[in-house]
């Protein structure tokens, strides 16, 4: 896969969640829950300060260069993955992780919250509760593909 392809997922992944955020922005109000898939997706607002799980929430303006510098980081990382040759499943899970943390960025710079807008219905109340967005999901799933990638790729060697 070519680097101009993955730099452009990349890029629609990013806008994709950025322009959900914004729908769920003008479509919810923030008490306000919607069911989706028979009940099993909860679509709700829920504004977080901080990074995951609202840790250091009463620190905005450390959360924001926190998440800056580390999303130009892991974008570095990646253009140099992308520029090697092979490595397709780690620069499909890099590719995952970018999308992810420029949305959340771009949510702490420009709203200065990230917006979180889907939960799961769950019998356990406290899994209930977690609200995660697009972004989230990509930084997860991401980083697992590179997990497994980086350990597959050492066995072979």
């Amino acid at each position: 896969m070519g680097i101009l392809v993955l730099i452009c997922i990349t890029a629609c992944l990013a806008m994709l969640d950025i322009t959900l955020k914004s729908v769920i922005e003008g479509y919810l109000t923030r008490k306000e829950e919607r069911t989706v898939q028979g009940g099993k997706i909860i679509l709700r607002k829920v504004y977080n300060r901080g990074l995951c799980m609202n840790l250091l929430k009463n620190e905005p303006e450390t959360v924001k260069f926190l998440s800056a510098y580390a999303t130009v980081l892991l974008t570095i990382y990646q253009l140099f993955t992308l520029l090697r040759k092979k490595h397709l499943c780690k620069k499909i899970g890099l590719s995952l992780l970018t999308a992810g943390a420029w949305s959340n960025t771009f949510d702490r710079w420009i709203r200065g919250y990230v917006i979180d807008y889907v939960g799961i219905q769950t019998k356990q109340k406290n899994l209930a509760k977690i609200t995660f967005n697009l972004a989230d999901l990509f930084i997860g799933v991401g980083s697992i593909i590179v997990m497994f990638c980086s350990v597959f790729h050492r066995e072979k060697k």
